[in-house]
Parts: structure tokens; C-alpha cells; sequence
């Protein structure tokens, strides 16, 4: 299976996940220039941006570790631009979704508030 292929299985199965436990999407892939965010979802009082990583045996290190401080400062780039243009009023937090696809069931682990942004004026 391709990289790409991969990662679309993942965040087909994250969105599935969230929304079986009652999650509504907001955004999938919502992009500006370069930044990305996965999914944007609404929870009962926040709006949850998502980080979705998956992969494949073996592994020498879980998904989620790949969110490292480099990619959490890119998301939190991009959730300010997400937040300005979309005119959020609500309570942000930052979670993600670790899925790792193998022979058997895939994993799908949810980690909420996984990271805390340091936000910065601009």
C-alpha cells in the first residue's frame, strides 16, 4: 500500500471512529498555502483539531510519537489561520488519532488534549 494510501485509510478510520463516538466533522483536509489539518471536528463544547497518523508493522516507534514539537508549532500555524478564517469562538484542543494497519483488525487509538499550544502573537 502506498504512503498516501495509507494515510487515507487511517483518517478514513479515525473520522469513523470520531463520529461513532459523537464527534461531527467540521473539516477534512482543510489546507491554506502549505498548512494542513487533518480533521476539524465539533465535540459537545470544543472544536477538536486532529492530527491523524498511521502506519504499518513493524514499528519501531507508536504513531503518535511522530507529532513531535516541529509538527505540533505546523498545526498550531495552521489552527490560527483555520480559527481566523473560520471565525471560531469556541474552545480549541489539539488530539490525535494513532492508527496502525496491519494483517489482523486495525488499531485506532484516541489521544485527547495531546498537546497543549503555546500561542503566540503575530
Amino acid at each position: 500500500m502506498k504512503k498516501s494510501e495509507t494515510g487515507r485509510r487511517g483518517e478514513d478510520l479515525a473520522l469513523a471512529w470520531m463520529q461513532d463516538h459523537g464527534f461531527r466533522l467540521l473539516d477534512r483536509n482543510w489546507r491554506s498555502g502549505h498548512k494542513e489539518l487533518d480533521l476539524v471536528m465539533e465535540g459537545d463544547e470544543r472544536v477538536h483539531i486532529v492530527e491523524v497518523k498511521t502506519m504499518t508493522p513493524p514499528l519501531l516507534i507508536q504513531p503518535f510519537e511522530k507529532v513531535d514539537p516541529a509538527k505540533q508549532g505546523r498545526l498550531v500555524a495552521a489552527a490560527r489561520h483555520y480559527i481566523a478564517q473560520r471565525q471560531v469562538t469556541r474552545e480549541v484542543q489539539f488530539d490525535v488519532v494513532s492508527v496502525i494497519l496491519g494483517d489482523g483488525q486495525p488499531q485506532v487509538e484516541y489521544i485527547p488534549e495531546a498537546f497543549f499550544p503555546i500561542w503566540k502573537r503575530s
